[in-house]
Formats: C-alpha cells, sequence, structure tokens
C-alpha cells in the first residue's frame, strides 16, 4: 500500500488567468477548496503522509487550517516558481520510500490509485496515462505496450507519439532523484528526468478509464466547469439547512443543498443538481438550474437565471441570464447583465490566452471573471470571454474580446458607428 504522497501546490497557476490570484486548488466547489478533495481521495486510499509543497505566501497552508483533515501533513515552500521537478526536490528529504507525487486539484486521486495497486508491486516508476483528443494540450507518452518509453511535452498536432496523456500522477522513488540531478534544469526539467529514467530502467503505465470519459484535469478556467459536475454528481448532498429561509411558491426539484441562513424569496425555481451554500440571497421569481454552485454570501437578483456556472464567494448579480460561466471571488454585476454561452454558427467555442489562441473543446461557454471585477447596468460578453481581476466594465458595454487585470473598459459606440459609416470590419 502507498503510505507517502506529494502534492504540488507552488505553482503560479497562469494558464488558469483570470482565476490565478490564488493557487488553482483553492477554488471552491460544494463548499471547499479542491485540494480538500484531493486529500479525501488520499485518505481513503490508506495514505497516512502527505507532503504539500506550497508557495512563499502560504496560501495553502493557512486555508486548510480552517478543516479537520484527519491525515498527516506536512508542509514545504518552494520559494520561487521553477517548475514541477524544482518542487520535488523541496520534498526530498521528507521521502522514504516509493511515493505519489499529483497535483492538487487530483480530485478523483482514490480511483485513480485503485488503478495503480494493481501493478504497483511490478514497476519502480508508474506512471498513469490516458487518451486524450487534445495531445498539443498535455504532456504525451511515447509507449510500447504497457511501457512508457519517454514524455514529449505539449507536441505539435500530427507529430505526437501516441494520443496518451500523462495524467499528473506519478507512483516514484527515491531514486529519481538521482537522474533529476543531471538533467539540465529548465521548465520541463521533470519529465527530462523522467525520460532518462526510461532510458535505462523500465517504466510503466495504467490507462485511467475509457477514452470517453476523461478524468477532470484542470489546465484551463473552462476546465473547472467539467470538475464541477464531477464533484456534484460524486458528493452533492441533498439537504435544505432547518436555518435556511423558503418563501411562498418556491418550487425546488431534483438534489438541491440549500445552506444556512440562506433566503429564497417568493416563485423562485430551483432545479438540481445545484449547490447554494451557506447566507445566500436569492431572489423573487429567479431561476437557478442545473449544475450551479454557488458559494457562500452570493446574491442572485429577482427575475435572474443561472445555468451550469460557478460562483465564488461574495458575488453579487442584479439581474440578467448566466450561462456556463465562472465569476471570482468579489464580483459585482449590475442589472440586465447577458453572457452569451453559445455561438450563432453553433460551433466550438475559442479564446485565446497570452495572445495564443486556444480551442475549448466546447459548444457552450460563457464568460470568466476575475476577482471584485464590477460591471454596470445592461453589460453584454460574448462567448469565452476571459475579463481580469479588479476591472470595471462601464454600463451598456458589449464585450467581445479578453479585458486585462486592473482594466476600466466602456464600449466607444462612436468608434463602432465610425468603423461602420467607413464600411471597416469590427474585430471580434
Amino acid at each position: 500500500m502507498i503510505k507517502q504522497a506529494v502534492i504540488l501546490a507552488a505553482g503560479e497557476s497562469s494558464r488558469l488567468w483570470p482565476l490565478n490570484k490564488r493557487h488553482k486548488s483553492l477554488t471552491k466547489v460544494l463548499g471547499k477548496p479542491l485540494i480538500f478533495y484531493t486529500l479525501e481521495g488520499l485518505k481513503r486510499s490508506g495514505v497516512s503522509e502527505v507532503i504539500i509543497v506550497q508557495g512563499s505566501e502560504k496560501y495553502i497552508e493557512e486555508e486548510l487550517g480552517k478543516y479537520e483533515l484527519g491525515i498527516n501533513i506536512r508542509y514545504v515552500v518552494q520559494p520561487k516558481p521553477k517548475g514541477m521537478g524544482d518542487a520535488l526536490w523541496q520534498a526530498k528529504n521528507l521521502l522514504k520510500d516509493r511515493f505519489l507525487v499529483l497535483n492538487a486539484e487530483r480530485v478523483d486521486i482514490d480511483e485513480i490509485i485503485e488503478k495503480l495497486e494493481i501493478k504497483n508491486q511490478e514497476s519502480k516508476i508508474l506512471l498513469v496515462g490516458q487518451h486524450t483528443n487534445s495531445p498539443e494540450l498535455y504532456g504525451i507518452l511515447k509507449i510500447k505496450g504497457d511501457r512508457a518509453l519517454s514524455i514529449v511535452e505539449k507536441p505539435e498536432r500530427g507529430s505526437e507519439p501516441s494520443n496518451v496523456k500523462v495524467v499528473g500522477v506519478y507512483l516514484l522513488n527515491p531514486t529519481f532523484f538521482d537522474y533529476y540531478q543531471k538533467v539540465e534544469k529548465g521548465q520541463y526539467d521533470f519529465e527530462k528526468a523522467l525520460s532518462s529514467y526510461m532510458k535505462k530502467d523500465e517504466v510503466k503505465f495504467v490507462f485511467l478509464r475509457k477514452p470517453e470519459k476523461e478524468s477532470p484535469s484542470l489546465k484551463y478556467p473552462w476546465h473547472l466547469l467539467r470538475m464541477k459536475r464531477y464533484l456534484l454528481d460524486r458528493f452533492l448532498e441533498e439537504k435544505i439547512d432547518k436555518t435556511a429561509s423558503i418563501l411562498k411558491n418556491v418550487i425546488i426539484e431534483g438534489k438541491v443543498h440549500i445552506g444556512s441562513n440562506t433566503k429564497i424569496y417568493e416563485n423562485a425555481v430551483i432545479k438540481g443538481p445545484c449547490y447554494i451554500g451557506d447566507n445566500c440571497t436569492i431572489g423573487n421569481n429567479s431561476l437557478v438550474r442545473e449544475y450551479t454552485n454557488l458559494e457562500d454570501n452570493v446574491l442572485v437578483g429577482a427575475n435572474s437565471e443561472i445555468t451550469r456556472s460557478i460562483f465564488q464567494e461574495g458575488t453579487h448579480v442584479h439581474s440578467g441570464f448566466i450561462g456556463d460561466s465562472i465569476l471570482g471571488r468579489g464580483c459585482r454585476m449590475g442589472a440586465g447583465m447577458v453572457t452569451a454561452n453559445i455561438r450563432i454558427d453553433r460551433k466550438e467555442i475559442k479564446t485565446s490566452i497570452s495572445n495564443e489562441k486556444i480551442k475549448t473543446g466546447l459548444n457552450s461557454l460563457g464568460c470568466v471573471l476575475g476577482e471584485n471585477t464590477k460591471t454596470g447596468v445592461n453589460c453584454s460578453f460574448m462567448p469565452g470571454i476571459l475579463i481580469g481581476s479588479n476591472c470595471i466594465v462601464g454600463p451598456s458595454s458589449v464585450v467581445m474580446g479578453n479585458i486585462e487585470d486592473n482594466t476600466i473598459f466602456r464600449t466607444d459606440f462612436k468608434e463602432i458607428r465610425k468603423l461602420k459609416n467607413e464600411g471597416r470590419k469590427l474585430e471580434t
């Protein structure tokens, strides 16, 4: 049985912008941070000691201090985010025998360990692989039978050695560090060390799940929507707290959790599966429907419709439609906010991160807002738009492109009319 695990939680989570003010594993679903579910999964699998590598801000240690976890945790700090290999090196002196290495948001780790236990006596090092339709986003294995021969990081489409991605769970032993010391240090030195190990000793891998059921990973912000669905399907408890106030003609259907001191006003409709946290307010005639997750202190104003979305703590929405979207902590949305979540032509939604055009693999995706962003009344957002933290979006704005952190944005309708009069194409 595997007894030790190293959780890597020190990265900058840059690809999760605009939700990366803190480590991505601190995003909350069902009232708890993602790393909580990872720790629970390790505990269920018999892991008795966890070493968490965190950043110098120690946000992970601060957040987890709020919970009774029932598992021995030791914290180490990676002073600067120098990659996965350097993060693991910080835990080197605490590792005794074979150990797991995993990402902090690996919420299905207990299901993965079941697969590892089948083969963990057959190989000193064991990887987890899974088929993917997007090899350009992941580390891809070159394989022969059940052996891993090398890892190619983010290969160009068409040049990938297989369609098997590395899931981000590794069963290693301390001899790995002998190989790590010898490779050139850089962003992918962990993968280089593994590939070097593969040339001299046998490394096996196991397949996880079936290809059509891809394990919920968290690379880009919209991946949170799939992870949220996984967690609601698996862990949502049907409950209406005795302190909650449910007023006249409220309809509650399906599996729904309503937290303490939450108030749901007249004629609202809640259609599960849904999670509504503590001290929330759902206004008159509002519709909150399937796979919506509202954290504590969220306000949904009268006549709103919310579907398949995630609201972090303290977010307020006056009225409007929000679908397939993610709103960070402390956002304030003016009346009449509308998120378009489907293209007119119904094609796949694309977005951009760091000037790189990214295919989301989704046909339904609204917008993603960072922390403490505010909008005026009657704002509209096109599908796949990302808006940074601490932004202000002026009233009646039509947002057709990403907005960086700390930006004041307002649609210039005079400029739009000028472009149209000149017959120039409007960029989207």
